[in-house]
This record gives C-alpha cells, structure tokens and sequence, in this order.
C-alpha cells in the first residue's frame, strides 16, 4: 500500500486527523471533491475580505484544550458573536435577553420580563408539548415565538412549526441580563487571516488532491491506502442501501457592495417569511475590517436531495432508524474510520469536530 490513510474529506474532521497520523509519522493522502481545501469553513479572500463561502462560522468553545490546540495553528481576534433579527418591521437583540424584552415590551427590569413570559406561559403553554411550536411557546411564550421562532424556524425547515418535532427546540436561551453576546463560551473569537490559516497550517507538507472524487474511482482508491478515513455521507458510502437520509441544504448569493458599511452588524436574521432568505452576512464585520467596500452574502435554506450539498441532518426519529442501520455496517468496517458531521449524521459545532478527530486518533493508536 502506498499510504497509511487515505483521508476523503479536507474540512476539520480531516485535517485534524491528517495532521495528527503525520505527527505519528504516518504516511497521508487527502482526497476532496471541491475545488478546495477547508469543507465549509473555507474562506475565499475577495479584494482583502475573507468572505465565509458556506455561511458564518465563529469558534467558539468551554474547553481550554481545544483552545489551546486551534491557537497552534492561528491567531484569533476579539470577535464576539451578537446577532440581530429583524421581525415585523423592528430590529431586535439576539440571543433573548433584556435588550430583546424591553425591545419586545419596555420591560425594564427582569421581575417584569420575567412576570410577562410566566404569563404568556401560563395562559398558551402545554405540559406535553406535541410539536415544536407547542415547545417553544411552553418555553418562552406566545410574543417571543410569533415575532422571533415561527416564520424564521419555518424557512430554515421548510416545514410548518406545528409539523416539527418538538426536540428540535429542547430548550431555548433565555437571559434577564443586558447580554448580547449569543454564546456562553469563555473563548471566542474568528482566526486572523480566515479559517484558511488553520487547515493550511493543519495540512502543510500532507500530499492533497481537490476535484478528487473518492466515488469517481472508487476502487483505485480504496487500494492506495491500509486505512480509509472518511468523512463524507455515510449513508452514500454504502450505497443507498437503507434509503438516503434527509438532510436541509442552503444557497448563498455573494454580493459586492460599493459602499463602506451595508447593515453595521455582520450578522442579521430576517425572520419574516416574506424574506426568502433566513439571514445576511456582512464577512468583514467577522476580521474588524475597514476597507472602503464590503460584501454581503444572503442564505436561502433550500430542500435537500441527493447530488445536493447537505449541511443540517433532519435527526427526526425515522432518520435516526436508519443512520442506526449504517452504523452497525459502519462498526463491521475493520479499515474505515468514519468522522465528522456526514458520516456521524449528527450536527456538530467546529470545537466539537475537533475533539472528536483527538479522540479517533487516540482510540485509533491506542492512546489514553
């Protein structure tokens, strides 16, 4: 064989894994269909703007491993996530907090806020929630729901919120601080120069081959290496047999814009269904930029088929019954790996993808 892994799929999950099997002195392949490196964290610089090819991403994490293991491989700025929905006309702070409820109702204080949403709880709430709408308004009210969850849940879905499992919002965050910051985690922040930085850092001197399709010549591929790891969908890796699982898609329109500044933010929901897209990106927002033009991206979830590129599995319960068929086959596979949101049919945020590669080389070279 002349390598020890043939790793299909350059996004996170491989990267990682490459990485680490060189630094065990393994020989490494890395195979991808598109036309570049970094899966969906790619970053295309556009006239000195890293613009997010496939949606935002912001690192974040709790785990100070993982923290200090990205920063290896790139420095990060201060970014602090604080999207903006605009619902019904108005403009309101994410995630739920005071700055929302005084948005919402002139609550001043969190006794109030806290008084209007047992209210509306208490009055629309379900002890048993059937559905998602049925959950959220248990969680958060009727006010919260019909302006900030329903009409933007529907378009990421592309389904009616009474139709969608209720676990889909298991719980929801509410705060009664002035806090805009959307995520708890103590690290935080956007690599300095693009995610580009990490996977290229990640991948340096590791033979990789783009416009590479693994199903294209399977075969040949699949006799070049002692082990594959593999990060694709796992359901299309073993042919289909089962059914193909679902999953939601998304397409994104780039824009340049000849002005300085479009929205002031570099994130915004529009909630509305009357918007067929569910948010805009303005990328240079991410890296502090102050170039005298800037780029927009709009994201239109779309319905996923197969040939499509999936990004949010549906883990619905007939879904789940079926990627339980897979993992068995999986599990039978002595010389397959298989990592990564596809092939573990499960969403995962990039510190996540991370430790899940660290665990799969430790179990793979019996290390503690």
């Amino acid at each position: 064989m002349k390598y020890d892994f043939l790793i299909i799929g350059a996004g996170l999950f491989g990267s990682v894994f490459a990485y680490e099997a060189k630094k065990r002195n393994k020989t490494c392949i890395v195979i991808d269909k598109r036309s570049h490196k970094g899966g969906n964290i790619y970053c295309e610089n556009v006239e000195g703007i890293n613009v997010h090819k496939y949606g935002a991403h912001i690192f974040h994490t709790n785990d100070k491993k993982i923290w200090d293991y990205v920063n290896q491989f790139a420095d990060f700025n201060q970014y602090i996530n604080s999207p903006i929905a605009f619902a019904k006309g108005n403009f309101y702070n994410l995630p739920f907090n005071m700055n929302t409820f005084y948005q919402l109702w002139g609550t001043k204080t969190p006794i109030e806020a806290q008084r209007k949403i047992n209210e509306q709880k208490a009055i629309f709430g379900k002890e048993n929630p059937a559905n998602l709408e049925e959950q959220a308004i248990s969680l958060v009210g009727k006010d919260i729901y019909e302006i900030l969850i329903k009409e933007y849940t529907e378009k990421q879905w592309g389904r009616k919120a009474s139709e969608l499992p209720s676990f889909i919002i298991k719980r929801l965050p509410v705060r009664f601080t002035f806090d805009n910051n959307y995520f708890n985690d103590r690290y935080q922040g956007i690599p300095i120069g693009g995610y580009n930085t990490i996977i290229d850092n990640l991948l340096k001197d590791i033979e990789v081959k783009t416009e590479t399709d693994f199903f294209s010549n399977r075969e040949y591929f699949e006799n070049i290496a002692n082990k594959i790891v593999f990060t694709g969908q796992i359901d299309e890796f073993f042919d289909y047999q089962f059914g193909a699982l679902e999953y939601r898609s998304l397409r994104f329109e780039h824009e340049n814009r000849d002005i300085e500044n479009y929205q002031g933010n570099a994130v915004i929901n529009y909630n509305d269904a009357k918007y067929p897209f569910t948010r805009i990106i303005e990328h240079k927002h991410f890296e502090f930029g102050n170039q005298k033009h800037t780029i927009i991206t709009k994201e239109y979830p779309e319905q996923w088929t197969i040939g499509k590129e999936a990004y949010y599995p549906i883990n619905n319960e007939e879904n789940q019954q079926k990627f339980e068929k897979y993992k068995v086959l999986a599990q039978q596979q002595k010389n397959v790996i298989f990592g990564g949101r596809l092939a573990e049919f499960r969403y995962y945020d990039m510190h996540q993808i991370i430790a899940s590669a660290l665990k799969k080389i430790k179990k793979e070279f019996n290390e503690n």
